[in-house]
C-alpha cells in the first residue's frame, strides 16, 4: 500500500498542472475514496497513490488535446469505473458527459460516483454504443479507453460524433498493424486520423498514447451495425479480392 500522506500532493499537483476548477479537488477525492473503497468499483486498482495515476492521471492527460478542452459534449463508451469520463467531467464542469455503460451493475456504481462527487454535467447511459439512437450525431468529442481493438471503436464512435467532431482513443505500445485496420475502418465510416500523441501522465508512465481522429464525412448508411456485428466482422479486417 501506498503512503497516505503522498495521495494529497498528487491530487494537487493534478489541479495545478491541468489549471482545474476550485471543486476539482474535492470531486477527486471523493472519487477516489469510490473506487478504493467500495467494494463494487469495477476497479483492480485500489491503492489510492496507484489509482490517481493509473486512473485520473491517465485520464486529465487528455487536456492537453485542443478538441478535449474545448468539448460541450462528450460521451465515454465502455465507461466502467468512469474513466476517463469521470476525471473529465470534473475538469469540465461547462462540458456535458454522457457515460455510456452496458452492464446494468456498473451503471449502479456510476450513479452513485456522479451522485458523491455532486456532478450536474454527467448522465449514466446503460446502453451499448451500437443500440443508442439517441446519441446519434449528438457529440463533439468521444472517448474511449481499454475498450476494444481500435477499429472497432472507430466503428462505434462515428456515427455518434457530429461532422467535425473528433475521437480520442488511449492506446499503450504503438502497434502498426492495427493502426493501419483503424485506418482502414475510418476511411470506410466518414472519420480522418490526425496524429498519435506520446504523453507520459506521470513519470513512471510508459508506452502511453492518444490516439486523435476527426469525423470529416458524414457516417454512411447501414451503421451503426447490429450490436456484436464490429467485433465479429471488423471494418478495418483486410479483405482478400474475392470478399469485396
Amino acid at each position: 500500500m501506498s503512503n497516505p500522506n503522498w495521495v494529497e500532493p498528487k491530487i494537487h499537483a493534478l489541479v495545478e498542472r491541468y489549471r482545474l476548477p476550485a471543486a476539482a479537488g474535492g470531486q477527486l477525492r471523493a472519487l477516489l475514496r469510490l473506487l478504493t473503497e467500495d467494494s463494487a468499483a469495477p476497479t483492480a486498482v485500489h491503492d489510492p497513490a496507484r489509482a490517481i495515476d493509473d486512473h485520473f492521471a491517465d485520464s486529465l492527460v487528455a487536456l492537453d488535446l485542443d478538441p478535449v478542452r474545448s468539448a460541450s459534449t462528450i460521451a465515454d463508451l465502455g465507461a466502467g469505473a468512469g474513466l476517463p469520463g469521470l476525471p473529465l467531467a470534473i475538469a469540465l464542469p461547462g462540458t456535458n458527459v454522457s457515460l455510456v455503460e452496458s452492464s446494468a451493475r456498473k451503471c449502479e456504481f456510476l450513479e452513485r460516483a456522479v451522485f458523491e462527487c455532486r456532478l450536474h454535467n454527467t448522465d449514466v447511459v446503460n446502453a451499448r454504443a451500437e443500440a443508442w439512437p439517441e446519441g446519434l450525431g449528438r457529440f463533439d468529442l468521444v472517448t474511449a479507453r481499454a475498450l476494444a481493438p481500435l477499429d472497432v471503436v472507430v466503428e462505434y464512435a462515428a456515427p455518434l460524433l457530429r461532422l467535425g467532431g473528433a475521437l480520442v482513443a488511449w492506446r499503450g505500445q504503438r502497434e502498426p498493424d492495427a493502426e493501419a485496420a483503424a485506418a482502414r475502418a475510418a476511411a470506410e465510416i466518414g472519420l480522418e486520423p490526425a496524429s498519435i500523441r506520446t504523453v507520459r501522465p506521470y513519470p513512471e508512465a510508459r508506452h502511453r498514447h492518444l490516439h486523435l481522429m476527426f469525423k470529416v464525412m458524414q457516417t454512411p448508411a447501414g451503421y451503426p451495425r447490429r450490436p456484436g456485428i464490429a467485433t465479429k466482422r471488423p471494418l478495418g479486417a483486410q479483405r482478400r479480392p474475392s470478399d469485396r
